[in-house]
């Protein structure tokens, strides 16, 4: 599907809320982004529909490509949770591809801690606080822990839960850069 400035929001941006989205930014006078294409068809057409794959003619919709930094073509973007998660810019062979997309289909940090917390029944509050998607009271939760905390080996681990979560939000995100300031000051 070829994605516009007027449909990005929604055909990237809000559907990769409900399921990974790749954007191929190419230009019809690219011959890498012709030899990209159809490798990309066929490992997205090979994963059934668990992602979705959408194109961006950067000659047609140059604001796009300067608001995703596009500088090189073919480029690949995907997204999920309304932000980019993974890229990549060049033609590749179709195992990189395959693993680009194995990658971004695979569980975000976030859901690997919530896997993880729950399995171990460990910190009950702090699953409960997640699950509820209160992601600033389960950084609150840690950060006090890590102020507590005088084992250095039980600081990293704590530490480790709040990096999944910064992961999870994004580097942009209010809380990461907020919290990120405050663990720093706390470990060091």
């Amino acid at each position: 599907m070829d994605v516009t400035e007027a449909t990005f929001e929604t055909d990237v941006v809000e559907r990769s809320r409900e399921l990974p989205v790749v954007v191929d930014f190419w230009a019809e006078w690219c011959g890498p982004c012709h030899a990209l294409a159809p490798v990309l068809e066929r490992e997205v057409a090979a994963r059934d529909g668990r992602l979705s794959l959408v194109k961006v003619d950067v000659d047609a919709n140059p604001h796009l490509a300067d608001e995703h930094g596009i500088r090189g073509i073919p480029a690949v973007k995907a997204f999920r949770n309304g932000r980019v998660v993974r890229e990549f810019v060049g033609a590749q062979s179709p195992q990189s591809v395959a693993s680009f997309l194995d990658e971004v289909l695979a569980p975000s940090p976030g859901e690997r801690l919530l896997a993880e917390l729950r399995a171990s029944g460990e910190r009950p509050e702090l699953l409960a606080t997640l699950e509820a998607g209160d992601h600033e009271r389960a950084l609150e939760l840690l950060l006090a822990e890590v102020r507590d905390e005088a084992d250095a080996e039980r600081r990293d681990e704590l530490r480790r839960l709040m990096v999944a979560l910064f992961d999870e939000l994004g580097p942009e995100h209010p809380l990461s850069t907020r919290f990120r300031r405050q663990l720093a000051a706390a470990l060091y």
